[in-house]
């Protein structure tokens, strides 16, 4: 796994050991980041089930002015410490070692422009994070949500939600879900 682009790239990122999370593949990060390249200069990025911070660093290496990190497993956590720091972006990294629920209330930003999130598949937490996002105060109409899912996962409850999707980009076995809230 490594940086894509950007000022850090082709720079190799650590994975954590185990089965705890599910790196997305460079291809698919490649994909994504050229849906988000308009939005990522000088954005705050929140990387929520972060992994190894693949995600927000690629975010920070494409002109992200400031990322958050949030991961409560110790292994992953300690990647992400180490990944910044190789990277050369602990100015940009705000790290987060709590469950991503939790993490939202540490946030101290007027407007959080992109959240990326990728939960574990098939636990609901997609629906539990949506409303729990729908309360904070730095999620606007402007905020760009991305969710990496299970190519099954259902979002037609977003709409009661005050929510919209705006774009659904399916890949072999997951998808990119981008989703805005409804002005």
């Amino acid at each position: 796994m490594r940086v894509i682009a950007g000022t850090a790239r082709s720079l190799p990122l650590k994975t954590p050991a185990g089965m705890e999370t599910r790196p997305t593949t460079d291809r698919i990060k490649e994909t994504l980041f050229n849906i988000l390249q308009p939005y990522l200069t000088d954005c705050i990025f929140l990387d929520l089930f972060s992994g190894s911070g693949q995600i927000g660093i690629e975010a920070l290496s494409r002109g992200a002015r400031h990322a958050y990190f949030v991961e409560n497993g110790a292994k992953a956590f300690a990647c992400i410490q180490q990944n910044v720091k190789f990277t050369g972006f602990e100015e940009k990294a705000v790290l987060i070692r709590q469950d991503a629920m939790g993490g939202l209330t540490a946030v101290h930003e007027k407007v959080a422009d992109i959240i990326f999130m990728d939960p574990p598949f098939g636990m609901g937490y997609e629906e539990k994070m949506l409303r729990a996002l729908a309360k904070m105060p730095y999620v606007t109409g402007d905020s760009l949500i991305v969710i990496e899912a299970a190519l099954g996962e259902d979002f037609s409850y977003v709409q009661e939600l005050g929510y919209r999707v705006e774009r659904t980009k399916n890949y072999k076995t997951n998808k990119h879900v981008f989703i805005k809230r409804q002005k």
